[in-house]
């Protein structure tokens, strides 16, 4: 039965061209969502690329669609954390990530995937009602994003409305 389940999950992931939450996973096969996070560790074992995203479960190969990447060091407080992701998605970049450098266990990253303003109230609204912290609390607000876009033009404006708002971390601070 286990088996057939991560089967019919994998068919799932592979048809889905959005992220698939584990919730909606559990209720599918009428399971409980720890179940469902040991189907997905297996077959993870199995070397399938299924990334664990804040949005639910995708294929590796889902997350990259534009053409340009760049990262972009940034501090602010948690509180500003909506105004950042806001001017990222609104000048056209996807946010694909949040990346923090930890003392013990070095580069920690947190995918985002972040495209719409709708993603970002989203994930704010998750936050807002959750008792975890931003990655970036455990550095003091500094942190790094990698955005992707498909006109790399799109850059200079994201460092214009970042360096506005006073979150662009620059060399010299």
């Amino acid at each position: 039965m286990g088996s057939q389940r991560r089967e019919g999950i994998l068919s799932l992931l592979a048809k889905s061209k959005k992220p698939v939450t584990g919730s909606y996973l559990a209720r599918h096969f009428g399971v409980s969502r720890q179940v469902i996070v040991q189907d997905i560790a297996l077959l993870r074992a199995r070397g399938l690329d299924i990334v664990a995203t804040a949005q639910g479960y995708i294929f590796g190969q889902a997350q990259k669609r534009s053409t340009a990447t760049r990262r972009l060091a940034c501090r602010h407080a948690p509180g500003e954390t909506r105004s950042e992701l806001l001017a990222l998605v609104q000048a056209g970049c996807r946010v694909v990530d949040v990346i923090v450098e930890h003392p013990l266990y070095g580069e920690i990253r947190g995918l985002l995937l972040l495209e719409t303003e709708a993603d970002v109230e989203d994930f704010i609204e998750r936050y807002n009602n959750q008792e975890a912290l931003l990655l970036s609390t455990l550095t003091g607000g500094v942190h790094l994003h990698t955005i992707e876009a498909d006109d790399p033009a799109v850059f200079q404006e994201v460092e214009g409305r970042l360096r506005e708002l006073g979150f662009l971390l620059e060399e010299g601070e």
